[in-house]
């Protein structure tokens, strides 16, 4: 891992420390008054440089539940990959209902920060029932180490 690389990988993880203790709130996204899973990681990273401005639409608080199509994953793998072993900034997504529905920044091994329902931005463990009884993956953006990181700000 380059310098760069860690020192992105270190802002995306300050960043979405910031967002801590910021409420639920379905597709919002401000900072200290609601934001959900999907938006943390929009903010997050596009205030670090490594994404640009992305508008995911408008979606329904449960269409996890009554779809197939993976929105998430597709919204993931245009600006990254899978990775079997997650490092710190990268991105967890679990599957809740039907499909991959659940986003969170990695912080360590066990640890990621994410927005979950009825709790807000929170550190949470993913050893935990809630995360670990499902499936989950791991996603790196391909901008990591680029020399241009910032050119989405």
């Amino acid at each position: 891992m380059t310098d760069l690389e860690l020192q992105q990988r270190e802002a995306v993880i300050a960043e979405a420390r910031r967002w801590l203790k910021t409420p639920y709130e379905h597709r919002q996204h401000l900072l200290g008054v609601g934001v959900d899973c999907a938006w943390l990681l929009i903010e997050v990273y596009h205030s670090v440089g490594l994404l640009p401005w992305i508008d995911p639409g408008a979606y329904a608080q449960d269409w996890h539940l009554h779809r197939s199509k993976e929105l998430y994953l597709s919204w993931l793998e245009e600006y990254g990959h899978q990775v079997e072993s997650p490092q710190p900034g990268d991105v967890a997504i679990w599957q809740f209902g039907r499909t991959y529905s659940h986003g969170a920044v990695v912080v360590d091994e066990h640890r990621v920060i994410h927005s979950f329902l009825a709790i807000g931005v929170e550190v949470a463990d993913m050893r935990e029932e809630r995360l670990a009884s499902r499936p989950v993956r791991y996603y790196t953006l391909d901008s990591f180490g680029g020399s241009d990181g910032g050119r989405w700000r």
